[in-house]
């Protein structure tokens, strides 16, 4: 007679962990100056809108209330144009000062965003990449083998080594031989410079799609990963319209879309030339993109623009520039979240020019392609 002892699963009506009418309000706060890309009147605005339609709030906990914490918190800060001091005086609800996010705000933001992202990859059970190349380094893989001539000491696993000594040897006479010494795997771990494109065209917000939104946040969880776990890594973050220019990190929650076309060219021109000046071995672009290229920069300082269709010309430039950059080692990853068959094929030409990779992915898993792919490409040498 077989025993079925399987067991049922339970089921209970969802309670949502307790929070105080702070954290509620904060955490939706905290997605909303995201989307406003740092304008805390307008993201104050939705908050109010949100409150009439949920009724967060009541008598006893005010957006007004919430406003003020944010402040006391350092999270916001509040300056007067009439220089007339901090507004200590001011009566409350005038709205003489302008409003602001703190530098700790900014880094609440980035740390957010990772654990938006990270945190998808580690319950989805990816982002764990094996190098296939352990031996001696300095990233601990978890794996164990035997001790070899020329193993340093740090590595050598003193628990799984006694505990092969009282297996091959006894209790009552101890004896630790090295054929009982275990070690644990390292990898090696090089440095890794990465350059980030963000495409800022127009097209960014068309077609009642915020694609710019999902980006930035792809861009301040890396840009927190890198400086957290990776320090000595580096990371530069560049934008594209009609021409290309560095960004801070610190300037990432207000990154806005701007009234531009395409220059891919001028995008990779100005990564590559960031790129030389980088000592480490392994370099890297990845460049996120909705859009053809459809401009360029002329000798004279003019722009050639068109928007009709992939010119011949621009797109010939842009498989130019991707075969400088192959003969500098340098591999681009092309992360293009439009899906019109003329452009995927466009970037799978630019992409056999570089010998790099592409991801067609929309905004759906954005960034957790985008670790992956880093985590994977940071544990080999890029030749």
């Amino acid at each position: 007679m077989v025993m079925n002892t399987r067991k049922g699963f339970r089921f209970a009506t969802y309670e949502a962990p307790e929070q105080s009418p702070f954290e509620k309000l904060f955490d939706i706060f905290q997605e909303l100056i995201t989307h406003t890309s740092g304008d805390v009147d307008e993201a104050l605005d939705w908050l109010r809108e949100l409150d009439k339609e949920y009724e967060l709030t009541d008598e006893n906990y005010t957006i007004e209330d919430f406003i003020e914490d944010l402040k006391a918190r350092g999270f916001l800060r509040e300056e007067f144009e009439d220089g007339g001091g901090d507004g200590s005086n001011k009566e409350e609800g005038e709205g003489d000062g302008n409003l602001s996010i703190t530098a700790k705000m900014e880094r609440l933001i980035r740390k957010r965003a990772l654990d938006q992202i990270f945190g998808k990859i580690k319950r989805n059970g990816s982002g764990n990449h094996k190098t296939g190349k352990s031996g001696q380094g300095d990233e601990r893989t978890g794996e164990f083998r035997s001790y070899r001539y020329g193993d340093g000491l740090e590595h050598i696993s003193m628990t799984e080594s006694l505990k092969n000594a009282q297996i091959n040897n006894g209790i009552g006479d101890f004896t630790l031989n090295e054929d009982d010494l275990v070690v644990e795997d390292t990898n090696h771990k090089a440095q890794m410079s990465t350059i980030l494109m963000i495409d800022i065209s127009h097209s960014m917000i068309l077609y009642g799609e915020d694609r710019i939104t999902p980006a930035k946040k792809v861009a301040m969880a890396l840009a927190e990963l890198i400086t957290t776990r990776y320090p000595k890594d580096t990371l530069d973050i560049l934008v594209f319209g009609n021409d290309a220019w560095p960004i801070p990190i610190k300037d990432l929650p207000y990154l806005k879309v701007g009234p531009y076309h395409t220059n891919t060219v001028a995008g990779l021109q100005l990564a590559m030339d960031m790129l030389r000046r980088k000592r480490n071995t392994n370099k890297q672009i990845f460049m996120i993109t909705d859009g053809k290229p459809s401009c360029l920069r002329m000798p004279d300082g003019t722009y050639y623009k068109n928007s009709v269709g992939l010119d011949d010309y621009i797109v010939e430039k842009c498989y130019n520039m991707a075969r400088q950059a192959r003969k500098m080692h340098v591999p681009i990853t092309t992360f293009m979240i439009a899906q019109d068959p003329y452009l995927m094929q466009f970037i799978r030409h630019f992409t056999e020019a570089n010998k790099g990779k592409a991801f067609f992915t929309g905004l759906k898993g954005l960034g957790e392609m985008i670790f992956e792919d880093y985590e994977a490409n940071r544990k080999k040498r890029i030749k």
